[in-house]
């Protein structure tokens, strides 16, 4: 479970966002100054800080995220060129937030020069595993984008990766890049849609000391940072037109120019890029441009939604109880029929990231070496053989709750999160069960 440290002199502003932050299974902690931000960072290793503007972070090589009040292009980029993630402003976009947040998480930038060596030991650490999670599946899809994989990685083609959202985008490209070349060299990954618009050039391609109010020291952009290695665009689609019209200059070129450079910088980048949104329709109805989707496009990897393979659910299941029940400290030795056969009923829409959740929450309910069917939310459970006695539904669904309220150590937001439901519609089931 991620740790995050919410630093802000406001006790509403930290008690609302960690109450969202736990109920989407985050780990958090707040303080409202540097001193108490920095004993806390002493005992626990956090993995990003949310800290306002107004306040010091803690110099403990942590990276962290600015919310600020102030919507000022130059305090935004001030707060990136001294060693933020991101810049949000206040009040606070919670998907953006969310987005900002993982994005730190799954890849920080380099820290700054002023952070002890312990803080990149994380980030190499990371590397060296980023490789280990399989792409779990048998069916005939996924034995086809494997063989696209093999045929593709080698090469210095650049892949667009198509899907809906929960099919592994990133995971594919990932793989890509472990078995290029270039595996050595750096993997880059940038999420189009969570950079905010004023930053997003900047970042892509980075700016020199002095180019505007706030640029104190050079800095290189995500283009610089990947060179040699491979660069990732995730959700490309989400990308302001006019940036689009920038990077397909890079594309043909190999080259770009910094804010406030005037000679270009060459670099030596494969790209991969991956979308969930239809880039065809995005270029009808004016949102994407066609000459940049074509240099993205030279080869595409469509990965398929996980109801339209069946037959990996099993396997992804096996896998996900596997995962969970080492972290849970639980031995699960058998795995029912009617446990799998309830999994392959369903419709995925939230495809494996849908199934990894459900699976974790199987985990968080069993008892014992078994994993049947009675660990599934009510709506698995039904049809799994007689039709289901609305009472009796009822009560499992209490009994399901209680439990999971129970593993959650009594932290509302957390169960909320682990059931999958609102904050709001668990404390109105808890009322209806006298639980308060």
């Amino acid at each position: 479970m991620a740790k995050v440290l919410i630093l802000d002199q406001s006790k509403s502003m930290r008690n609302t966002l960690r109450e969202r932050l736990e109920f989407e299974g985050f780990s958090t902690e707040a303080a409202e100054d540097e001193e108490a931000a920095s004993t806390m960072c002493e005992k626990i290793p956090f993995d990003v800080i949310l800290s306002d503007r107004g306040c010091k972070i803690p110099d403990a090589g942590i990276p962290f995220i600015v919310l600020s009040a102030e919507a000022s292009i130059d305090s935004a980029v001030e707060a990136v060129r001294n060693g933020a993630q991101d810049y949000l402003t206040k009040p606070i976009d919670m998907n953006r937030l969310l987005q900002s947040i993982h994005r730190t998480i799954d890849n920080p930038a380099p820290a700054p020069a002023c952070a002890p060596a312990a803080a990149p030991a994380r980030r190499s650490r990371r590397s060296r595993n980023m490789h280990t999670e399989q792409i779990i599946g048998t069916s005939p899809q996924m034995e086809h984008v494997r063989q696209l994989i093999d045929k593709v990685a080698p090469c210095e083609a650049r892949v667009l990766i198509t899907g809906e959202n929960g099919t592994g985008k990133e995971l594919v490209a990932r793989w890509l890049h472990a078995k290029s070349s270039r595996a050595a060299a750096p993997f880059v990954e940038v999420n189009c849609a969570a950079i905010p618009s004023e930053l997003i050039e900047s970042e892509l391609f980075g700016h020199e000391k002095g180019a505007f109010t706030s640029a104190i020291k050079q800095r290189k952009g995500k283009f610089e940072q990947a060179d040699g290695g491979t660069l990732f665009l995730d959700e490309i689609g989400e990308m302001p037109v006019e940036l689009q019209a920038k990077l397909l200059r890079v594309l043909e070129s190999g080259e770009f120019i910094k804010i406030g450079e005037t000679r270009p910088t060459r670099v030596d980048v494969r790209l991969i890029a991956a979308t969930n949104r239809d880039l065809e329709k995005e270029i009808a109805a004016g949102n994407f441009r066609e000459d940049l989707y074509f240099r993205l496009s030279v080869f595409r990897i469509q990965l398929p939604a996980l109801s339209q393979r069946r037959e990996d659910v099993a396997e992804y299941a096996r896998y996900f109880v596997g995962q969970f029940a080492a972290k849970m400290g639980k031995r699960i030795e058998t795995i029912d029929d009617a446990y799998i056969a309830a999994l392959e009923r369903h419709t995925w829409h939230g495809n494996v990231r849908e199934l990894r959740n459900v699976v974790e929450r199987s985990l968080i309910m069993a008892d014992g070496e078994r994993l049947s069917a009675d660990t599934l939310s009510p709506e698995f459970r039904a049809g799994a053989g007689a039709p289901p006695d609305s009472l009796a539904l009822d009560a499992l669904e209490r009994h399901h709750i209680l439990k999971v309220l129970e593993y959650a150590k009594g932290n509302k937001t957390e169960a909320a999160r682990l059931l999958g439901i609102g904050i709001a519609t668990l404390y109105r089931k808890l009322e209806s069960y006298g639980v308060k």
